[in-house]
């Protein structure tokens, strides 16, 4: 545990610049502070088992798409009332670290929320966001949050040239700013120099019992310039299988997958595997 001590003690007390613009509804700074006390007493010694803990406070909350495109400049959007799948795994990350370091004010919860976010944990515009999730894994881990620890479960490394954002500029109103989109630009020509490792779906199952509850899993996916189409949670189930907990786009809310991971995936369209980083 001292890992994680040792991170909430960076990141509580640093004194970089957060951001200066937040975006949050009254209902959204309500949320928070309903959150705060739902969670109150979920912390286990085991900080996997946190995260699951926490994760499942979120379950029923509505699936929204673009909860973070808002405005005409990036600003730190909090938003606990309707999640997408990656936002739904940075607040129970951002929530899970506060309750392991003893906080629960709305300023600690905006300074862990922005250090997960973005590139070395400063929002500095539109491309500071960690767009595409291998960056975001890779990130986090130069950042102490977590481990990728994909090839320690036996995966193996590709590489992939990834351009879906410039490919597809018309997607993302943000990238008609010439300046945002020449920055994408160089984070992807940055990942297109990455070998990435992945678990390929077929192997899932024979290496499930290396995968713990809390582990955050990315879905791989064949589609033409993307990394990764969706992110979860790993959760061991009751049935003692390995369930991913998420912002699901088939049911529209945050629930565990009725199918082991498994299983789950070969449902999935162009799914290649997984990538898996476990929280330090």
């Amino acid at each position: 545990m001292k890992s994680i001590h040792l991170f909430a003690c960076l990141f509580l007390t640093t004194q970089i610049s957060f951001a200066q613009q937040i975006t949050c509804s009254t209902a959204n700074r309500q949320a928070f502070e309903n959150k705060t006390i739902e969670i109150d007493g979920l912390l286990e010694a085991d900080f996997g088992k946190t995260i699951v803990a926490v994760g499942k406070t979120f379950k029923g909350i509505p699936y929204v798409a673009k909860t973070l495109e808002i405005g005409e400049t990036e600003s730190l959007v909090i938003n606990l009332q309707g999640l997408d799948c990656t936002t739904y795994v940075e607040n129970v990350l951002a929530f899970s670290l506060l309750l392991e370091a003893g906080k629960a004010d709305f300023e600690s919860f905006t300074k862990v929320l922005e250090t997960i976010r973005y590139k070395n944990g400063q929002l500095d515009g539109y491309a500071s966001r960690l767009h595409y999730f291998s960056e975001w894994i890779a990130n986090n881990e130069l950042k102490g949050v977590l481990k990728d620890i994909t090839s320690e479960i036996g995966g193996t490394e590709i590489t992939k040239e990834i351009n879906f954002m410039s490919s597809h500029r018309d997607l993302y109103p943000f990238l008609k700013d010439d300046t945002n989109f020449e920055k994408i630009k160089a984070s992807e020509n940055y990942l297109n120099n990455q070998a990435i490792c992945i678990l390929p779906q077929d192997q899932i199952a024979a290496n499930e019992h290396l995968i713990q509850t809390g582990d955050i899993i990315a879905l791989t996916t064949s589609i033409k310039g993307l990394d990764i189409t969706h992110t979860g949670i790993a959760t061991r189930e009751k049935d003692g299988r390995i369930h991913l907990m998420h912002a699901s786009t088939g049911s529209n809310k945050v629930e565990v997958s009725a199918l082991p991971l498994a299983e789950y995936l070969k449902k999935i369209k162009k799914n290649t595997g997984i990538m898996v980083s476990r929280p330090l």
